[in-house]
């Protein structure tokens, strides 16, 4: 009876469940990792829309005649296609959406992150079980810039694939500052910034709104700072005026004479310094939130 009842308990026993620091941070923050993945989720199900009707919008761009000629089609026909105006708004929309994700992020990690467990001392109490504050730390940016980084990156590579033949009478110019960040290496850099700010942001002021506030609007600065100066990041060429110049040329400046110029080919030099101007700032960023922890428990 005794071996009956012992295997009966045994049978019923409860799986272990996972434990652990990084495991601790996931389920506190459980409702904002669901959040983001349900929108990495709509992202890659819009954009795999967008790609499927790319063709026709490319179709419903194209040149026209009246009457239609061997070489073109009716321009009636052409005008009555729409999957050009709901393929440009779409990518516009992604595009914008991958550009502003620093904001969310910086106030989010401000408040939620860290602002927050210092205010209502539950950081201070995992401090006392085991976990030093430096470790603390480490896992809750850790986690975070990890899913953050894999999210943006795949959005953004989702986003180059739907753009197709990146025909910039639908998709737009690849200077265009949301289209710029959108496709490129820096949204993925930006919204990196925005978690480093935020979480100086919370480890220097330790309350979640005060701490929201000022990591979005330091995210504010930032994006508008860098994209006032992102023409200088690279050597521009300069043109004659009277040369013709690239459908994609970046215009600078211009004289009676001169013209002074970014042309697509420096769309990837472009991205390359901005993201590392970032990831430098969100390095200091970091190393500033650690050193205020070392002080902050001394």
């Amino acid at each position: 009876m005794t071996a009956v009842t012992a295997a009966t308990a045994t049978a019923v026993r409860p799986a272990p469940r996972p434990t652990g620091l990084l495991w601790a941070v996931l389920r506190l923050h459980r409702a904002a990792l669901v959040l983001w993945g349900l929108a990495l989720a709509a992202a890659t199900a819009y954009l795999v829309w967008m790609a499927a009707i790319a063709d026709e919008a490319e179709r419903g761009n194209s040149a026209c005649a009246t009457p239609a000629t061997d070489r073109l089609p009716s321009c009636a026909s052409v005008e009555a296609i729409t999957a050009d105006e709901t393929y440009s708004h779409g990518l516009a929309l992604i595009t914008g959406l991958l550009s502003y994700v620093m904001f969310p992020v910086a106030a989010w990690a401000g408040a939620a992150l860290i602002g927050r467990e210092l205010e209502n001392g539950t950081a201070r109490l995992a401090w006392t079980q085991s976990v030093t504050p430096v470790r603390w730390l480490a896992a809750k940016l850790a986690v975070p810039a990890a899913l953050i980084a894999v999210g943006t990156g795949t959005a953004v590579l989702l986003n180059v694939w739907a753009r197709g033949e990146d025909n910039p009478n639908l998709v737009g110019d690849w200077y265009h500052p949301d289209v710029y960040i959108g496709t490129g290496p820096t949204a993925v850099a930006y919204a990196l910034t925005g978690l480093a700010l935020g979480a100086l942001a919370g480890m220097l002021l330790g309350r979640a709104l005060p701490a929201a506030g000022t990591a979005f609007v330091a995210a504010l600065v930032l994006y508008n700072v860098l994209q006032a100066r992102r023409e200088d990041l690279w050597p521009a060429l300069t043109r004659p005026r009277t040369a013709e110049l690239p459908r994609s040329a970046f215009q600078v400046s211009s004289t009676p004479t001169e013209v002074t110029l970014h042309p697509q080919s420096h769309f990837w030099p472009l991205q390359y310094v901005e993201s590392g101007i970032l990831l430098t700032l969100t390095a200091a960023s970091v190393a500033a939130a650690f050193w205020l922890l070392r002080r902050r428990t001394r």
